[in-house]
């Protein structure tokens, strides 16, 4: 456990009065639930596991307009990676907390929490102090003070607005969700070799799965009215956007819904679409790519196929031998790789052989 989760840990073991936790990606939690604390967060895996362990946690794009001006004694924050989302819970915060509260923001040197801190400072025109927790790493405290002063700029951060556009159409997005405002160019490849690597013209006929979805480039290019469409994703910002998109289509028929990496789907897609994430907050996480696989491999019909687009390192067909019988590289551009996936291994199969 590095030294920021320590620190973490004992700030919401010892907290008392009213405290908001703002909470992402970055946690490793070992303590019970502080009845004491309220938890607001963007990512639907950690608000369910915080749930399940007792915390009175609520899963949404940090919306927090609901909750009561000065209504809070303290705020717990591990900064973001995304620089408009700290932003706007900075603003945020001069809003919620009390006169005197204060906030506490923690996070490394290399992802800005020496200049957080000074902004933060200004927002809630209080006082700041420092404590070093490691080389790189800080806690920042900072007491609520007049409450007027100037906010960092967070791009309007709630707020959905044109983002990017192709010959087809436009996408709306908004901070907070990664490649917010770009096409992103192997899903772009990626729609441009479907029709060859399934043998198949779009739109898509039968069940399909774009597997975290994002704003939703990959299944408003290959779905229609008649489409059996699922969009699924962790983050709440990506949700938001996608189900716009698809409204705006005109494929309201289609369901996006929150799950972890498609843990709250039912399986028989004939088509499953990916675009895996390798980042998990500040780091490289390659367990991500195992954990798609293995949802893939899952929700797949017996005679469907699942189309992966991934960076050209990710060993992808590698991994996924035991779990499809039949992995073809369709394309290896130098960049980025397409991959199908075909005849998934059965899990009762695997046990009975």
């Amino acid at each position: 456990m590095d030294v920021l989760t320590t620190e973490l840990n004992q700030l919401l073991r010892q907290a008392s009065g009213t405290t908001l936790w703002l909470v992402d990606e970055n946690i490793q939690l070992d303590m019970p639930a502080n009845p004491a604390v309220l938890v607001v967060g963007n990512r639907f895996d950690v608000i369910e596991r915080l749930q399940q362990c007792g915390w009175d946690a609520h899963f949404s794009d940090f919306d927090l307009s609901a909750l009561a001006s000065a209504g809070f004694d303290q705020i717990i924050y591990r900064v973001s990676k995304e620089k408009p989302v700290v932003h706007y819970l900075i603003t945020a915060a001069q809003r919620l907390l009390r006169a005197d509260g204060s906030l506490s923001l923690l996070g490394d040197k290399g992802e800005g929490i020496r200049t957080y801190a000074r902004k933060a400072e200004a927002c809630l025109e209080g006082t700041r102090t420092e404590q070093k927790l490691g080389p790189n790493s800080w806690h920042a405290h900072i007491r609520q003070g007049n409450g007027t002063g100037p906010c960092p700029d967070h791009q309007h951060y709630s707020e959905l607005r044109p983002a990017c556009a192709d010959a087809q159409r436009q996408y709306w997005s908004k901070p907070g969700l990664f490649g917010w405002n770009k096409i992103d160019r192997g899903s772009a490849l990626l729609i441009e070799q479907l029709p060859a690597m399934l043998g198949s013209s779009l739109p898509l006929p039968g069940k399909v799965l774009d597997l975290g979805c994002g704003f939703g480039y990959l299944a408003l290019n290959v779905a229609d009215s008649t489409t059996a469409l699922v969009c699924s994703d962790n983050n709440a910002a990506a949700l938001r956007a996608c189900r716009y998109n698809l409204d705006q289509a005109g494929l309201q028929q289609a369901e996006v819904i929150a799950a972890d990496a498609g843990d709250r789907l039912s399986p028989g897609f004939d088509v499953l679409l990916c675009n895996p994430p390798f980042h998990s907050g500040f780091s490289v996480d390659g367990d991500l790519t195992d954990r798609f696989l293995h949802a893939a491999r899952r929700l797949l019909s017996a005679k469907g196929s699942a189309c992966f687009v991934v960076n050209q390192h990710i060993p992808l067909e590698r991994k996924a031998i035991g779990l499809f019988a039949d992995i073809h590289t369709h394309l290896d551009s130098g960049q980025f790789k397409l991959v199908r996936l075909r005849q998934p291994i059965n899990l009762q199969f695997q046990r009975d052989s």
